[in-house]
């Protein structure tokens, strides 16, 4: 039997890359569960965050941008975030209102013609955009999507996010909450310790290193004096890529390390010891346990 009094389901954020999903999805939780940066294709992962809205609990998958795959990483995280619209209640589609739509967001846009699930439209970076452009963008994506509701937002300053948020909780299903109402993520701590060292790997390095990098986790252990140790493998695909990222002198290993020592004792909410090494293996996408860890599915 439901529970009228509350509200609970699914909404699966998808977009091309750097659209700012991961962006849309903290701030609508109220705080940070998916890493973000500058860089397209951050997101690997298919991560949950949680959010709260009065007696509705929204459930917001973030999924990885979807894009033109060439390889094997890149077919998963496609997979993933068309398995997480299959799966949802409501799909929000959060377009980048100030680039250009190539022909892959028109591809992306054409397979959602035909969906069976209710949709919002998000036009995300509004405040970067003239409104005549904005108008004919908006005009174009309505005729072609037909979606339940249209908003214009600014996922980095809140512009139009609590209207979203209103939205979205009004749309969810009756029933009893699914998770505890002190979660705001589905993703362990481990996958988020790794998932924070990547992000300052992504951000200091992203002019630099390519797409071509992964965070794993060596050993994790809680301290009787109330700290944890985290060892972790920094892994890339060639010994140039291994210079870049310890730098001179090992200098941007130490700055990287600082950065996500810092960040992941804010999420735990304890003191962190991360010990950080690099190594090279060209064949790190190949390995089935790293998607695993990534939540991310093997396909041949």
């Amino acid at each position: 039997m439901t529970d009228p009094s509350t509200r609970a389901g699914f909404i699966a954020v998808i977009g091309a890359p750097n659209a700012g999903k991961s962006t849309l999805v903290n701030a609508l939780v109220g705080q940070k569960v998916a890493i973000v940066s500058p860089k397209a294709q951050t997101t690997r992962a298919r991560l949950m965050g949680i959010a709260i809205h009065g007696p509705t609990q929204i459930l917001l998958v973030d999924t990885p941008g979807i894009f033109k795959p060439k390889r094997r990483l890149d077919r998963a995280m496609v997979a993933a975030a068309w398995t997480g619209a299959e799966d949802a209640d409501r799909i929000l589609l959060v377009i980048d209102a100030a680039a250009r739509l190539t022909p892959e967001i028109d591809q992306m846009i054409a397979s959602l013609e035909t969906r069976s699930h209710p949709l919002f439209l998000a036009l995300n970076k509004v405040d970067l955009v003239k409104k005549p452009a904005l108008l004919a963008l908006s005009l174009d994506l309505t005729s072609r999507l037909k979606p339940d509701k249209v908003f214009m937002i600014s996922a980095t300053e809140g512009d139009g996010v609590p209207d979203l948020k209103q939205a979205l909780a009004d749309s969810m299903p009756q029933g009893p909450w699914l998770y505890p109402d002190d979660e705001v993520s589905d993703a362990t701590d481990r996958m988020i310790a790794a998932e924070l060292t990547r992000e300052q790997i992504v951000n200091q390095l992203h002019q630099e290193l390519p797409y071509a990098t992964a965070v794993e986790i060596e050993t994790w252990e809680d301290r009787p004096d109330g700290s944890t140790s985290i060892r972790q493998q920094i892994l890339v695909e060639r010994d140039s890529q291994k210079a870049i990222v310890i730098g001179k002198g090992g200098r941007r290993l130490k700055e990287i390390g600082q950065r996500a020592r810092e960040a992941i004792s804010d999420h735990l909410g304890r003191r962190v010891h991360l010990y950080l090494h690099v190594k090279v293996n060209p064949k790190w996408g190949e390995d089935r346990s790293l998607y695993q860890d990534m939540g991310l599915e093997w396909s041949d």
